[in-house]
C-alpha cells in the first residue's frame, strides 16, 4: 500500500509487502478479466494466473468468491472506485502495479468484467510499458453478455439487431456522455449502456430526441450473474422510470432483440403458458 506524508497525501514510494525486498528476478503484472461476478463465469487461464499470484489488485466488484481462489499467501488490495468514492486515484493505481512487479512480484490486477471493456486496462497495461515492466492480459466475460444470457435476450439478432454498441453513460463530473445520438438512435441495432443509471433519464431523452421509437423494447439489468440479480423488461419511454428503482451497478439495454427479454427468474409469465397451451 502507498506511504502518507504528514498531510495525508500518498507518497510516490510504495511499501514492500511484508517489509523483505524481492529480489533476484523481473516482476509481471497480469491485467485480468474477472467476469460478471458469477466465479462459475471466470475463465480457466484467468484461475491459473491468479492461482500464481503474489499480490491482487482488485476492484471493488469482484466477489469474495472469486478473491478466495487466489492463494493464501497472496495479499489482497482493494482499489475500490463507486463513483466520486475513489481510495486510490487510477495514476496511484498504475504507480502500485509497476512498483510491486520492479520489486520481483506477480502481480495480478483483477478487474471486473473484461479489463478492455471500460475497465481502463487500457491505461494500465501503457502505464506497464513505460515502466517498462512486462504485462499480460486475460480476457473476461463483459457484464453486457452475462446480462443477455441470463434474461435470454440476444444482443445480436436476425431481423432485429444486425449491431450492437456498447458506451459508457458516465463521463467525467457526472455530465452526460457525448455520444452519436443520431446513430444510436438507427433501428435493428442493440445499445448497451455500461454505468448509466444515473443517466438514464438523459440517455433515454437524448435517444427519444434523435429519433429513437419509444416503444422499443429495453432491459435493466443490476448485478448481472450474481445471486440477487435484477431485471426489469421496459421500452425506451419507460427507461428513466424503471431505473429510479434500482441503485446497484446496472446495464441498461436498449434494442428490438429485448422483447425476447424474460424478467424475473427467467420463467415466462403464466399468461404466455397458457397461451401456447392452448395454441
Amino acid at each position: 500500500m502507498a506511504q502518507q506524508d504528514p498531510k495525508g497525501r500518498r507518497a510516490d514510494r510504495l511499501l514492500v509487502l511484508d517489509g523483505k525486498a524481492r529480489g533476484g528476478g523481473a516482476g509481471k503484472v497480469w491485467l485480468v478479466g474477472a467476469g460478471p461476478g458469477d466465479p462459475d463465469l471466470l475463465t480457466i487461464r484467468a484461475l491459473k494466473v491468479m492461482q500464481g499470484a503474489d499480490v491482487v489488485v482488485h476492484d471493488g466488484l469482484v466477489s469474495d468468491e472469486i478473491l478466495d481462489l487466489a492463494p493464501a499467501r497472496a495479499r489482497r488490495i482493494s482499489v475500490a472506485k463507486r463513483k466520486s468514492r475513489h481510495s486510490y486515484s487510477q495514476d496511484e493505481i498504475n504507480r502500485m502495479l509497476t512498483a510491486f512487479a520492479l520489486e520481483g512480484l506477480t502481480v495480478v490486477r483483477l478487474k471486473g468484467g473484461d479489463p478492455f471493456i471500460f475497465g481502463r486496462g487500457g491505461e494500465e497495461l501503457e502505464a506497464c510499458r513505460e515502466a517498462g515492466v512486462e504485462c499480460q492480459v486475460v480476457p473476461g466475460v463483459t457484464a453486457a453478455l452475462a446480462a443477455g444470457a441470463s434474461a435470454g435476450a440476444p444482443l445480436t439478432h436476425r431481423g432485429s439487431a444486425q449491431a450492437v454498441t456498447f458506451v459508457t453513460g458516465h463521463a467525467a463530473q457526472g455530465a452526460e456522455p457525448d455520444l452519436d445520438w443520431e446513430s444510436l438512435a438507427k433501428a435493428n441495432q442493440t445499445v448497451v449502456i455500461y454505468m448509466g443509471l444515473s443517466q438514464a433519464a438523459a440517455i433515454a431523452g437524448r435517444l427519444l430526441g434523435a429519433g429513437r421509437d419509444g416503444a422499443t423494447p429495453a432491459l435493466i439489468v443490476e448485478n448481472a450473474s450474481r445471486a440477487d440479480e435484477r431485471r426489469v423488461v421496459t421500452t425506451l419511454s419507460g427507461l428513466a422510470e424503471a431505473a429510479a428503482a434500482l441503485r446497484g451497478p446496472a446495464l441498461l439495454i436498449v434494442g428490438e432483440a429485448m422483447a425476447l427479454a424474460q424478467a424475473g427468474d427467467g420463467r415466462p409469465q403464466i399468461e404466455t403458458l397458457i397461451r401456447e397451451a392452448r395454441a
